[in-house]
């Protein structure tokens, strides 16, 4: 089997940007060579098409790194890219102060860097998995909003870095420290607030900060221990997954996967319009969507892959394939064409049909994986551990290896793809890969 046409993919990403500008998707619908948000333009992994690839397959320390730039302290954010300026947050380790740097996307020259909020007394992480600054930024029009979960929230001019508003009285104890990135809605930031005393999504006016709705979780809780009290301090109820907002059958809908359950909302009112229960808990990918299916990764445990039909209306959800072996905690999946690919924490490389759930192949690459891999023009995917290693691949019936470069330092942060070029975040440095004419 062959990969899949890119004129095919192309088309399909132009589709999306016609829908997010009928529907008035104003804020979420960026301008072309940029990557706004976590998982990019369109929420999925994917470049925009219009925005002419010149990302090599082939990278090392020195060669086609266009420029290189230490970032300080810690964070495991995503950078986001547009009008020319990259954006990203980052925390001390010992998450007493939380910052955002902006850089210049052609040269790497820092332009601001800011420190926005502080906390005297922040709730340990307890593990290396994540940091105080895991939550991508999120460019909205002429702002950029930074989150640090329960820590703040602020929206900051692009140009001077001077906060425009901030909102520090969103409650949420994250117990891990948080993790889910912010996205928009016409003129709607919406953020999820998943930790173990409280579970809710919350919609703020994005030149304001005011709250517009509220969306408690209604999971039916199984966690309680014979003294009434949630077992493990309520870990089972936290979760960090990033919502994903698509047209389905006439109407919007977004779809967020909490602890226990994955849900379906309105995303102008936060009304909840389905609900599917399922065993895990700190689910941590974002969903994709395609071939009429919603696939989704619960959260660890034993890691697995659910393939849904959204409910609609009257009728409720479908499970549609459970994939039980193999499956991804915290690297998103990403869907090229007809080929659903996923990498699992522990290093293995598979393709299965988003219809069915039946694996085309599986490789294993090795090393441990945090990072989502990301679309580069049409079936060229790249993804990257830990270790520092990035492997570049073609999306198909079969595994079809480009290359595999490594850099000074691992990545836990998911690249961006924006204005031709690659950013990547390791844990040391930002870089722009790109093969210059």
């Amino acid at each position: 089997m062959s990969a899949i046409s890119p004129n095919s993919e192309r088309l399909t990403r132009w589709w999306l940007r016609q829908v997010q500008c009928a529907l008035g998707w104003v804020v979420g619908a960026a301008s072309a060579g940029s990557w706004p948000e976590f998982r990019g333009p369109f929420g999925d992994g994917h470049a925009d098409p219009s925005d002419g690839c010149r990302v090599p397959s082939v990278w090392s320390e020195s060669h086609h790194v266009r420029w290189k730039t230490p970032i300080p302290w810690r964070g495991w954010s995503t950078p986001v890219v547009q009008s020319g300026r990259v954006a990203v947050t980052t925390a001390t380790v010992d998450g007493h102060e939380f910052w955002a740097l902006c850089l210049d996307a052609a040269t790497g020259q820092v332009l601001w860097q800011r420190q926005v909020f502080t906390c005297t007394n922040p709730e340990p992480l307890g593990n290396q998995l994540n940091s105080y600054a895991s939550p991508s930024p999120l460019w909205c029009a002429d702002r950029l909003v930074v989150h640090f979960g329960s820590y703040g929230t602020a929206a900051l001019d692009p140009v001077t870095g001077r906060t425009l508003w901030q909102r520090t009285d969103l409650p949420c104890r994250h117990y891990r420290g948080p993790g889910s990135s912010p996205i928009a809605y016409a003129d709607l930031v919406i953020l999820t607030m998943d930790g173990v005393d409280v579970q809710y999504l919350v919609a703020l006016d994005a030149r304001t900060g005011e709250t517009k709705w509220t969306a408690p979780r209604t999971a039916e809780w199984n966690d309680l221990g014979p003294d009434g009290r949630p077992a493990h301090e309520g870990d089972l109820r936290k979760a960090f997954s990033t919502p994903l907002v698509r047209p389905y059958e006439g109407r919007v809908q977004l779809w967020s996967v909490g602890a226990k359950a994955m849900y379906g909302y309105d995303p102008a009112t936060g009304k909840e319009l389905w609900k599917l229960a399922h065993p895990a808990y700190s689910a941590a990918a974002r969903p994709v969507f395609g071939e009429g299916v919603l696939v989704v990764c619960p959260g660890p445990g034993r890691p697995e892959m659910w393939g849904v039909r959204p409910g609609q209306g009257s009728r409720p959800p479908e499970l549609l394939w459970r994939r039980t072996r193999r499956a991804p905690h915290i690297p998103s999946p990403i869907l090229v064409g007809r080929w659903l690919v996923a990498v699992t924490d522990d290093g293995t490389l598979f393709c299965l049909d988003p219809r069915t759930g039946t694996e085309h192949w599986s490789v294993r690459l090795g090393g441990t994986f945090c990072a989502s891999p990301v679309c580069l023009d049409g079936d060229r995917i790249v993804v990257g551990n830990v270790q520092g290693t990035m492997y570049v691949f073609r999306a198909g019936g079969q595994y079809l290896g480009l290359s595999t470069n490594r850099l000074d330092a691992g990545l836990m942060a998911s690249p961006a793809v924006a204005d031709g070029a690659l950013f990547l975040r390791t844990t040391s440095h930002l870089y722009r890969i790109e093969a210059r004419p």
